[in-house]
C-alpha cells in the first residue's frame, strides 16, 4: 500500500472536525474516510457525507464479519470505521484521514502501526465547555457528561505522535498540514511515489 493513513482525534468538542474540514479543502489527495454509526442524524447531516447511518443490529452484524478496522460505543452509539474502504484508498495511492475517537486510533495502531496519529488539544477547560455549550444540538445532562469525560480522554494524548492545542484556529490548521506534508516527504513515501523518476535519476548514462 503506497497511501498514508492519518488519525485525528480528541476530547468531544475540541473543533478537531473543523480542523479536519478546512484541512480537506486545502490539501489534495487527502480523502476522510465516512464512519458507519447507529446514532441519530442531526440536522443538516447528510448519510454517506458526515456519517453511514445504521441501524444497531446491522452494525454488530459487521462487526462479527470483522467489517471494521475499529469501532466503539460512545455516549450509548456505536461508530466504526469500514476496513475495505480504506485498504482499497490506500492501495490505490490515496492518503486516508479518520477523525475517530482515542479508542479506536488504539485499534488502528494494531492494524496499522505505521499510522501518522495526531491528537488536538483545546486550550483550556473553560474553552472546552464554552464550544460543547454553543453547539445547540445537546442537552445540558449530555454537556455535563460529556465534560465529566473530557479530561480521562485527554489523557490519551501520550501515544499518539503528534500533539497541536486548538487556541488559534488558523495556526492549529497549519500545524496539522504541516505534519501531512511533512510526512509524504519521508525518504519511504518519496521513493514509494517517485520509483521511476528516482530510478531515472540513478541510472548512469550511456
Amino acid at each position: 500500500m503506497s497511501g498514508l493513513l492519518f488519525v485525528v482525534s480528541a476530547a468531544s468538542g475540541t473543533g478537531k472536525t473543523s480542523l479536519v474540514k478546512a484541512l480537506l479543502e486545502r490539501v489534495t489527495n487527502l480523502h476522510v474516510s465516512v464512519s458507519h454509526t447507529t446514532r441519530g442524524q442531526r440536522p443538516g447531516e447528510l448519510h454517506g457525507v458526515h456519517y453511514h447511518f445504521t441501524s444497531k443490529d446491522d452494525f454488530l452484524a459487521q462487526v462479527q464479519q470483522d467489517g471494521f478496522i475499529e469501532y466503539a460505543e460512545v455516549f450509548g452509539n456505536y461508530y466504526g470505521t469500514s476496513q475495505a474502504t480504506v485498504r482499497q484508498q490506500l492501495e490505490q495511492g490515496h492518503d486516508v484521514l479518520l477523525e475517530i475517537d482515542w479508542q479506536g486510533a488504539e485499534q488502528v495502531r494494531k492494524i496499522f502501526p505505521d499510522a501518522k496519529q495526531i491528537f488536538i488539544l483545546p486550550p483550556s477547560q473553560f474553552d472546552l465547555r464554552q464550544r460543547l455549550s454553543n453547539r445547540g444540538t445537546d442537552a445540558v445532562d449530555i454537556i455535563e457528561h460529556r465534560l465529566s469525560c473530557a479530561v480521562e480522554d485527554m489523557q490519551q494524548y501520550v501515544h499518539f505522535d503528534y500533539v497541536i492545542i486548538n487556541d488559534d484556529f488558523k495556526k492549529a490548521l497549519h500545524d496539522l498540514e504541516s505534519v501531512v506534508h511533512a510526512s509524504r516527504l519521508t525518504t519511504l513515501q518519496q521513493a514509494r511515489r517517485h520509483a521511476a523518476l528516482i530510478e531515472k535519476l540513478l541510472r548512469p548514462e550511456s
